[in-house]
C-alpha cells in the first residue's frame, strides 16, 4: 500500500483539517467530535441542512459545505458511519431556530446513527427531520443489504435542497422535495479494480485483470454480478439501460416520524423514465478514474439518453463520490421539471462545487 498519510489513525482528522486550511474562506472545522460547517454558520434566515457518512468518499459530504449546499457534513472513520455525538453537536451549531433537514444514504450505520441522532435531539428547541436516499438501482433482491443503497442522487439532493433552504423554503417544504428528488434519481455503478482502506493495508476485494463488478456499492459492497471486462460504450450501455429500463415499483421505503424520533416503513411508488422527460445526468468517477475516461462515458450516455427520448438539461461529471482509489465509475438520472432545474441553476459555493458566486 502506498498512500500520502502518515499514521492511519490520524487519517481523517489531518484531511478535515487540510480542507478548513484550504477553503477558510467557506468552512470551518470542530473537533472531537469531528464535523465541517460553514464559515458564517448559523444563518439566520434559513433551515440548516446536515448530512455525513463514512470518509473515503470525498469530496461528498465534506466538499459540499457551503453557500447554497450544506450547512455542516459529519465525516466518519473511512467507510464508517458518524456517530450520533457528531450529527448532534453539528445540528446544535448550524441551526438557528428554523429546523435542520439530515439528508441521509441508506446504509444500516448510517440510518441507525441518524435516528440516534434524532431521539437525542427530540427535546431541543428545533424541529429535525431525516430523510433518506435510496436510489441504487445495482441492488436486487437477494444482496445482503437493507435495500436501494444511497448513491449518486444524494449530491442532487444535497445541491437542490441546499438552494431551496437559501430560497427561503420551510422545513416542511424541504422535506417534501428531498424526498421528490430522491424518488426521481437512479443510480447503476461498476468497479473495475478494488481500494485499499488505510487502516487494514489490503484491497477490499479481489478482481481479476479481465474482471468487472457490476452493481457495485461505494464501499465495495456486492454488485449484482462478475463480468468480463468490455470496452466503455458496452459498460455504458449496461448502466444506462439499467436506469431507464428499471420499472416503476412499489416498496416501504423508511421515512422519518418526527412524533416517535423513528424510522417508519410507508409505501411509496417511483415512476420509470418515459419518452419526453427531462433529465439531470451525472457520470461520476470512484476516485481512479481519469476525467478523460468519464467524458468517454458520458458521450454513450448522451447518445443513449436521446435514443430514449430523454432530453439532458444539465450535466455533472467528475469524481464527487469517491472510494479512495476505485477505478470505475457511477452513472445517475434524476427526472427534473422546472423547480428542479431551477434550483439546481442556483450559486454555490462549496469547496468542490461551486458556481454562479
Amino acid at each position: 500500500m502506498k498512500k500520502l498519510l502518515n499514521k492511519p489513525e490520524d487519517f481523517v482528522r489531518e484531511s478535515l483539517e487540510g480542507v478548513a486550511l484550504a477553503h477558510s474562506d467557506t468552512v470551518k472545522a470542530h473537533f472531537e467530535p469531528n464535523f465541517l460547517y460553514r464559515a458564517d454558520a448559523p444563518v439566520s434566515s434559513k433551515v440548516a441542512i446536515i448530512s455525513g457518512g463514512g470518509s473515503g468518499h470525498e469530496p461528498m459530504h465534506i466538499g459540499f459545505v457551503g453557500k447554497g449546499m450544506l450547512d455542516a457534513a459529519c465525516p466518519g472513520e473511512v467507510f464508517t458511519s458518524p456517530t450520533p455525538d457528531q450529527i448532534l453537536e453539528a445540528a446544535k451549531l448550524v441551526h438557528r431556530g428554523k429546523g435542520v433537514l439530515s439528508i441521509v444514504k441508506n446504509y444500516s450505520g448510517d440510518v441507525m446513527n441518524f435516528q440516534m441522532a434524532g431521539e437525542l435531539l427530540s427535546s431541543e428547541e428545533f424541529r429535525f427531520i431525516n430523510v433518506l436516499i435510496d436510489d441504487d438501482v445495482g441492488v436486487k433482491g437477494g444482496l445482503s443489504t437493507q435495500g436501494r443503497r444511497g448513491v449518486g442522487t444524494t449530491v442532487f439532493a444535497e445541491k437542490i435542497c441546499g438552494a431551496a433552504a437559501e430560497d427561503g423554503y420551510s422545513l416542511d417544504d424541504l422535506v417534501t422535495l428531498c424526498r421528490r428528488v430522491n424518488l426521481s434519481g437512479r443510480s447503476m455503478g461498476v468497479a473495475l479494480s478494488s481500494c485499499t482502506v488505510p487502516a487494514s493495508g489490503v484491497p477490499t476485494f479481489e478482481l481479476g485483470d479481465s474482471e468487472m463488478e457490476v452493481g457495485i456499492g461505494i464501499h465495495g459492497e456486492q454488485g449484482r454480478e462478475r463480468m468480463p471486462m468490455m470496452n466503455a460504450d458496452s459498460i455504458t450501455e449496461l448502466l444506462s439501460l439499467s436506469i431507464t429500463e428499471d420499472p416503476a415499483y412499489k416498496r416501504s421505503l423508511p421515512e422519518w416520524d418526527e412524533g416517535t424520533c423513528t424510522w417508519i416503513d410507508r409505501k411509496v411508488t417511483s415512476q420509470p423514465f418515459k419518452p419526453g422527460d427531462r433529465v439531470l445526468a451525472f457520470v461520476n468517477g470512484m476516485g481512479g478514474t481519469p476525467l478523460a475516461e468519464l467524458y468517454v462515458v458520458y458521450r454513450k450516455l448522451f447518445e443513449i439518453c436521446r435514443e430514449k427520448g430523454l432530453e439532458i438539461v444539465r450535466s455533472l461529471v467528475g469524481n464527487y463520490i469517491t472510494s479512495l482509489e476505485m477505478q470505475g465509475c457511477f452513472i445517475t438520472l434524476l427526472k427534473t421539471d422546472d423547480e428542479l432545474t431551477r434550483l439546481w441553476d442556483l450559486p454555490v459555493k462549496t469547496p468542490s462545487l461551486r458556481w454562479g458566486i
